[in-house]
């Protein structure tokens, strides 16, 4: 996994993608953001880190906490970056999946011979 969050970010960011996307745990989001912030300038990597931040307090509270925050830009980054990591259809290694082309049941014949190479991002698998 890369390295561009700490272990309390990284907490929090995996408790904050369960509850905009339920279920994407399963998946491990928080592998995918990490390595894509990999990719991203400071200010973009700063931006993401602020915004688990000022999530911090909501966090553990879940949807009903997070509600207060529905429109802020913290929220809303988090948010994309969640349902990115989820319905990109990744699955990280080691994860226990299923991912979520297979949770949604999306079988057509063109995303079936789709054979995810996430090695752009640093991720093997």
């Amino acid at each position: 996994m890369a390295s561009n969050l700490d272990e309390r970010r990284a907490a929090l960011l995996e408790s904050l993608c369960e509850t905009i996307v339920p279920g994407s745990s399963r998946v491990q989001p928080v592998v995918y953001i990490d390595a894509l912030m990999s990719h991203m300038t400071a200010p973009e990597r700063d931006a993401i880190t602020t915004s688990i931040d000022a999530l911090a307090d909501a966090a553990p509270g879940g949807a009903e906490a997070l509600r207060a925050h529905a429109f802020t830009p913290a929220f809303l980054q988090i948010r994309a970056l969640a349902i990115e990591a989820y319905y990109s259809d990744f699955l990280a290694p080691g994860a226990p999946g299923p991912s979520a082309y297979h949770e949604i049941d999306f079988n057509s014949p063109l995303a079936m011979r789709i054979n995810k190479d996430w090695s752009y991002l640093g991720v093997a698998g």
